[in-house]
């Protein structure tokens, strides 16, 4: 009979709680109407939950009139409170405390007159909101390559996106080592995330089937996906338990899920649920 196990580390993270635990605390008690400056997390069945429960999205602050606005865990630029603020709007900063770190750090090295290179996802909310804490001064890559036609100066600072993994991070200095004269690296890689990926890992190395929950849009989901497929070709990653198709696990003896730091446990339960009404798997928890 086949089994089901979930990664041993797997769904929402401290910061991504935190701003679920702060959104339902604010649909009864902030100032209405109550919106979120963006999706709150990666996670459109959340954006979904939180809707019914009578927290909006609103896109831009144009979309909020009055009342309150969440700023999302990623975080936002400095002058999107500002703004907010200045409109008369009640600010709840949901904004991760690891990506707050990461925006210290930004300004510390800029400040301390280091070049600054993010590694990261060019247009990602997260680090849109790390370049508006370094002065429009830094320059973002994704890989080692992206630093071909970059002009690197002899002090280079480094800050990296909470969800990047520590395998890019590395690619990236050992190219700005054969470059710079001073290479300072902040490793701001959140260890939840870090976490998620070695026990996915583990999982998928000895599954016969993965099934990955959260997000399409979530990069750190994205990234568990890969690192499943790496290891486990049956790799499928969906969002919602509806989306499992019985097929997928045909013949399996061990079906591993995973999920990333954005999915809540709730999403994971269905998920399980899913597969044991189809196909007969035993929880192995």
């Amino acid at each position: 009979m086949a089994r089901i196990e979930i990664a041993a580390h797997a769904g929402v993270c401290y910061g991504v709680e935190r701003a679920l635990s702060m959104a339902a605390d604010a649909a009864t008690s902030a100032p209405a109407p109550v919106h979120t400056l963006g999706p709150l997390i990666h996670n459109p069945l959340v954006v979904k939950e939180l809707e019914a429960q009578g927290v909006g999205l609103a896109e831009t602050l144009d979309d909020a009139a009055s009342g309150s606005i969440i700023i999302r865990a990623h975080g936002v630029v400095p002058a999107v409170i500002e703004q907010a603020r200045a409109r008369d709007l009640t600010v709840l900063d949901a904004t991760c405390p690891y990506v707050k770190r990461v925006h210290a750090a930004a300004e510390k090295l800029v400040r301390e007159g280091y070049q600054l290179i993010v590694v990261g996802e060019s247009g990602h909310p997260e680090v849109e909101g790390i370049m508006g804490h370094a002065d429009g001064a830094a320059r973002v890559v994704s890989c080692a390559n992206d630093l071909a036609d970059l002009e690197i100066s002899n002090r280079v600072g480094v800050v990296v996106q909470t969800t990047q993994t520590q395998a890019t991070l590395a690619s990236v200095v050992s190219a700005l080592l054969t470059r710079a004269s001073e290479v300072r690296v902040i490793n701001t890689i959140c260890s939840a995330t870090q976490e998620r990926q070695q026990a996915a890992s583990e999982l998928a190395s000895r599954a016969d089937v993965m099934i990955v929950v959260g997000g399409k849009n979530s990069g750190n989901t994205r990234r568990l996906a890969q690192i499943c497929a790496e290891r486990c070709e049956r790799t499928h990653h969906v969002e919602d338990a509806c989306e499992i198709d019985p097929a997928w696990l045909t013949g399996a003896g061990l079906i591993g899920i995973t999920a990333g730091a954005s999915t809540p446990s709730s999403h994971i339960e269905r998920a399980v649920k899913a597969i044991m009404e189809t196909t007969g798997a035993v929880d192995a928890r």
